[in-house]
């Protein structure tokens, strides 16, 4: 029977052309995918040979156990009418058999066609999954060089651009006429707004520019009687004065933080020698700053000014007044061998490095009240022609004053001396006061000369105090109400 049954399968895997796969991979490019080995089709053949076969297979089963039963038993009456039915009962049993095995075998093979088709068609889906991927990689790969290449050129063209610009504003700075210069800056400013990275490039040029040597206009070349020559040179140095000023105040506007999306940072400024007229950085903020033998010309404003790096005025010269009021210098300030001739406001001054006012000229009062120096501050040998206000400073450095002059009055009154006080050899010729100073450290005023009366009314001396060789020359030097805690002079010299 088990050798029938086998035979079943044998017949029902007759087949004619394998059935064409679900899902076609024609479409992908690239390899095809591994399916899953597919089942023969069943043709109607097939099927109809299968039934055929059944058919015998049941009849020949009747058949075989009918015929035993009627012929070669001798039974009769119900013996024979039993056994028939149980002949027949048996047959149709192993067709229905049959019938159940084919059907199990449909069963089992419509189950695997349909994981074989959905195994293929995940393969399939897989692989385009891939294609596409690949695909887009590439599509993404040609965008960003195509993008690069795009940057490139609009970097380059925008390079290109700039440097025409800048060449043809240079340009218009040379020309022989002021409405030309003045467009040039005025293109300059542009330039440096529209594109940060050229604008310290463009203070350099301006600064440059204001380097330049300039004579201002003579009044007497103004006159009535003055000739066509004087009155034309004349007209061109009000000119040039006015596209100067313009100069400085590009500075100005675009150095000053309050300008928000106009300030341009705090740039580097190299303006040494320069001829600089009402010259003004009041509020603004800038990096290294040169004005070493420049000219300040008129009122010259520094108030609120943070210097954020060195600053130098060395050897500049102040024609009228010089306002650093409340302005912050974070890198050393270098005054040396600079001359005042107006007055000079320090107040509120704040000096967070070293302080160099040595062999300075004030020939106005000078103002530094409410000061401070963290570091050491230098005026060996400055000269004070008017009146010096340090009261209320606060030097927590060294505080060296050797041989400096001081024509006028002397004001220290409430200043505070951390380090020590260096005042050697110093000339007070005006009246001299130091009432309420603290000198934490050393002061030192050996042969100091004091013309007018010092007063040191309630000042305090922690370190050691020195007069050596000092002198008054009225004999009125006072000390009346002198706190010390440390070494205090005994005799004035």
């Amino acid at each position: 029977m088990c050798n029938v049954l086998a035979g079943f399968r044998d017949v029902l895997d007759m087949t004619d052309d394998a059935r064409p796969a679900a899902a076609s991979t024609s479409s992908a490019p690239g390899p095809a995918p591994s399916s899953v080995k597919r089942l023969p089709e069943l043709t109607r053949a097939a099927m109809w040979t299968t039934a055929i076969v059944i058919t015998v297979l049941t009849a020949g089963v009747v058949t075989v156990l009918w015929w035993p039963a009627t012929a070669g038993a001798g039974l009769v009456g119900a013996d024979l009418v039993k056994t028939r039915l149980d002949a027949l009962k048996i047959g149709l049993s192993v067709g229905v058999g049959s019938g159940g095995v084919v059907a199990l075998y449909l069963a089992w093979r419509r189950q695997h066609s349909t994981e074989a088709d959905l195994d293929n068609r995940e393969r399939v889906l897989a692989q385009q999954y891939e294609v596409l991927a690949h695909q887009q990689a590439v599509a993404a790969a040609t965008q960003a060089y195509q993008e690069r290449v795009a940057n490139e050129a609009h970097v380059d063209a925008a390079a290109r651009r700039i440097t025409e610009l800048y060449t043809k504003a240079v340009e218009q700075l040379g020309s022989d006429k002021a409405p030309v210069r003045l467009g040039g800056l005025y293109a300059l400013e542009r330039l440096a707004q529209d594109n940060e990275t050229q604008r310290q490039t463009i203070v350099n040029v301006l600064c440059a520019y204001l380097r330049m040597p300039y004579d201002p206009p003579a009044e007497s070349d103004h006159d009535d009687d003055a000739g066509t020559e004087r009155s034309d040179n004349y007209r061109e140095r009000v000119q040039e004065r006015e596209v100067r000023l313009t100069a400085q105040r590009l500075l100005h506007d675009h150095l000053d933080p309050i300008r928000d999306t106009a300030y341009w940072g705090a740039l580097d400024l190299d303006l040494t020698g320069a001829q600089l007229i009402d010259f003004a950085l009041t509020g603004a903020r800038v990096g290294t700053s040169t004005f070493r033998k420049a000219i300040f010309s008129g009122t010259a404003r520094f108030g609120r000014a943070t210097f954020t790096s060195d600053a130098r005025f060395d050897e500049a010269t102040f024609t009228g007044d010089a306002r650093f009021d409340e302005a912050t210098f974070t890198g050393a300030a270098w005054f040396g061998g600079t001359t005042f001739t107006g007055d000079a406001y320090f107040g509120r001054v704040t000096f967070t490095d070293d302080a160099l006012f040595g062999q300075a000229t004030f020939i106005g009062d000078v103002l530094f009240s409410q000061a401070s120096f963290s570091y050491a501050a230098w005026f060996g040998e400055a000269t004070f022609i008017g009146d010096a206000w340090f009261s209320k400073v606060t030097f927590t450095g060294d505080a060296r004053f050797g041989e400096a002059t001081f024509t006028g009055d002397a004001w220290f009154g409430e200043a505070t001396f951390s380090g020590d006080a260096r005042f050697d050899r110093v000339t007070f010729n005006g009246d001299t006061r130091f009432g309420e100073a603290t000198f934490t450290g050393d002061a030192w005023f050996d042969k100091a000369t004091f013309s007018g009366i010092p007063e040191f009314d309630e000042a305090t001396f922690s370190g050691e105090c020195s007069f050596d060789d000092s002198r008054v020359d009225d004999k009125a030097f006072s000390l009346a109400g002198l706190s010390r805690t440390g070494d205090v002079p005994t005799s004035q010299g």
